[in-house]
């Protein structure tokens, strides 16, 4: 019952600091949908795509919040001087619709839609790195070498064919699968936990703050997103900027602050060998801490520290992070290559069994909070108020089982899908066949079952949990020798994170099928737009090439990797080793601690949430976890001090809101300047 409390005190602060000013708390729902959005949309598909696609072959950056946010402002203005102020519905889609069209692939830095990954295919089938098994990458992934098409370097081929057809049907079945999936999380943590999910009023107050600010009277929402924002503004000049501005002048960037972090691990190697140490000099951390509720900030504190530099020397010591001989821990990794190392060598699995002990937690809840709603309805009647839908949010006549109906039909077409595609390689004497129950397990058993632990940690702390390397490691485990499942649709997801996007639509009021409106609009404008662009810059000149410098410097680092990925069930190699990721012996001792660690916060009565936030904590990096509790601790003990408990609880997430804002436009503009600057260098004159 404390949990449950506890819970219910922060859902209902969140909803107070998300609500409109003058609200009486009940939360209006309207649609967020309309003919503004809808010319919003089709501005960033057609004037903001093709510069994000640009930037990320360049410079290997996003638009990122600048996106979103130039987006809003711009638009936000146009109406307001028209006359017709947008709503903090339609704000808020403008901002989903904004960041899902210019989203960036952090490995590959392609952006712009689905058709960047043909390009990339076709580079890597003809890269050398590949060539030992280029001619095993099967035809409906990429036309064979030689083929007009590459020749050509063109769409417009029969040889592409199947390619673009796998690729539609995969966006379209995508979108209805995330989309149920997502909801039905949404039903289970929020409408029947009641989970908190405290990082969801960033964006929703980052509406109502430009929603606001298009009235006749501009609310302190408008004053503390702009506070923001210029913070924002003076740390992208710092942290972004100078370092843009130098490489451009100089030929090397010069960071006052280090990016992504000051990295100590090599300096304390020998006191504290494997443990991962420094921290960053990112502002965004600390003003994480401001929003997520401490309890859950100190518990991921703490679970990192004890984790990732208290234990990494005992752990060393009895050789659970191997050592030069078997691809283990050696002294000179650095951070990144330290936490790479450690977690296929011993966390990935304790870290699977840890969060499978916040499953089982989570599903006990759920029960418990099942029972215990049926138990009041006979004594007063009140399972309708724990679990009614609100009126007007638009899923009122949606019955619970359809969405979960819809993900597992789709679920095990993609089994049969993958099962066919992999058939059309078979050679004689050769099938190309994997166990379905492989298939089965991934798409009904783990996917579910991960995105629900992923779901309510989100709703916890803010953040969710993934498992590295997993699909590499499941390919290996299953000892499928052929490249062609490589590049097959495994059902192997993690649908926890759209949890949270409803979440955020229920606090911005506005009603659930805009979404839906949204997805069907952005589907057929982003293939559109994808296309377009792609294709003529493909045409007009080989990527990578010395035209995106970026491209041309990373897509054979990672053509490489993927190169001995692809082969390590053709022979044995440097990356043997990955087989140790998965071990079911630690994965159960993960497990029981979990569950121990669970039973101990429970005996000595110290808050659910801090739980939570440790075990989120043991796969973070101290690095991160430092600067976002030296926020939390700044904000509770000097802040909330003078501003007030309450009042300081509904800046943070308005401050932070344009602390992004500020930080994204000052990226996109020195990042425009430098675009330019290094266009005129080419130029003749």
């Amino acid at each position: 019952m404390a949990e449950q409390s506890e819970f219910a005190q922060l859902r209902h602060q969140i909803e107070v600091e998300s609500s409109e000013e003058g609200s009486t708390g009940e939360i209006k729902f309207e649609e967020g949908y309309t003919w503004k959005v809808f010319f919003g949309t089709l501005f960033v598909a057609f004037v903001m795509l093709p510069g994000a696609i640009y930037l990320g072959l360049v410079a290997g950056q996003g638009l990122g919040p600048a996106a979103e946010w130039v987006t809003i402002v711009l638009f936000s203005e146009i109406m307001r001087r028209s006359f017709l102020p947008m709503k903090r519905q339609e704000i808020y889609i403008l901002y989903y619709v904004a960041a899902s069209l210019t989203g960036l692939d952090p490995n590959l830095s392609i952006s712009g839609g689905p058709f960047g990954y043909l390009v990339w295919n076709q580079y890597f089938e003809q890269s050398p790195q590949a060539a030992p098994i280029a001619h095993d990458i099967p035809r409906w992934v990429v036309p064979p070498i030689g083929s007009p098409a590459l020749i050509h370097r063109t769409f417009l081929d029969t040889a592409w064919l199947v390619p673009i057809v796998l690729l539609l049907i995969g966006q379209v079945l995508g979108r209805f699968q995330w989309m149920s999936a997502g909801y039905y999380l949404f039903r289970i943590t929020s409408d029947i936990e009641r989970l908190p999910f405290p990082m969801a009023p960033v964006a929703a107050s980052g509406a109502t703050a430009l929603a606001d600010a298009a009235s006749k009277e501009e609310s302190w929402r408008w004053r503390i997103f702009s506070i923001g924002t210029m913070v924002g503004l003076v740390f992208g000049f710092l942290y972004i900027a100078i370092p843009v501005f130098s490489s451009v002048a100089f030929g090397k960037a010069f960071q006052l602050l280090p990016i992504p972090f000051f990295d100590f691990t090599t300096n304390t190697e020998n006191i504290l060998p494997a443990a991962i140490t420094g921290i960053t000099a990112d502002l965004g951390s600390a003003m994480a801490g401001f929003v997520i509720p401490y309890p859950i900030v100190l518990g991921s504190f703490w679970g990192s520290i004890i984790c990732r530099i208290v234990l990494a020397p005992v752990l060393y010591h009895f050789g659970l992070f191997g050592n030069a001989t078997n691809s283990g821990w050696t002294p000179g990794m650095n951070a990144i290559i330290t936490m790479q190392v450690t977690n296929i060598k011993f966390w990935i699995s304790v870290g699977i069994g840890l969060n499978a002990a916040v499953a089982v937690i989570g599903i006990w809840s759920v029960g418990k909070a099942v029972i215990e709603a049926q138990r009041e309805r006979k004594n007063r009647g009140l399972q309708q108020r724990s679990f009614a839908i609100p009126k007007g949010r638009g899923d009122e006549k949606l019955p619970m089982w359809l969405p979960l109906v819809i993900w597992i039909g789709i679920t095990i077409f993609y089994i049969f899908l993958v099962e066919y595609l992999l058939s059309l390689d078979s050679k004689p004497g050769q099938p190309h066949f994997i166990n379905p129950l492989w298939l089965v397990f991934f798409g009904l058993i783990w996917s579910p079952f991960n995105s629900y632990i992923s779901a309510r940690m989100i709703g916890l702390t803010g953040s969710g949990v993934s498992v590295p390397y997993l699909q590499q490691v499941a390919i290996l485990k299953s000892g499928y020798p052929y490249v062609d499942i490589w590049y097959a649709p495994i059902p192997l997801n993690d649908f926890g994170g759209i949890a949270q996007r409803f979440r955020e639509l229920e606090l911005t009021g506005t009603r659930f099928t805009s979404l839906f409106y949204a997805e069907m609009v952005m589907l057929v404008v982003i293939l559109s737009a994808s296309f377009i662009f792609w294709a003529f810059l493909w045409h007009t000149s080989q990527i990578p090439s010395s035209q995106f410098p970026y491209a041309a410097k990373f897509w054979p680092i990672n053509a490489t990797f993927q190169a001995i990925f692809q082969q390590i069930n053709l022979k044995h190699g440097a990356m043997a080793y990955v087989r140790e990721a998965i071990d079911f012996r630690r994965i159960g001792y993960g497990f029981l601690a979990g569950m121990a660690l669970f039973g101990l916060f429970r005996l000595f009565g110290w808050s659910t949430l801090t739980y939570y936030g440790f075990i989120g904590g043991s796969g973070a990096y101290p690095n991160y976890a430092i600067m976002t509790f030296l926020g939390a601790w700044l904000g509770k003990r000097y802040f909330a001090k003078r501003f007030g408990v309450t009042q300081w609880q509904m800046y943070t997430p308005v401050l932070l809101a344009g602390f992004a804002c500020g930080t994204g436009l000052v990226a996109m503009a020195a990042i425009a300047l430098a675009l330019i600057a290094k266009s005129v260098n080419y130029l003749p004159f």
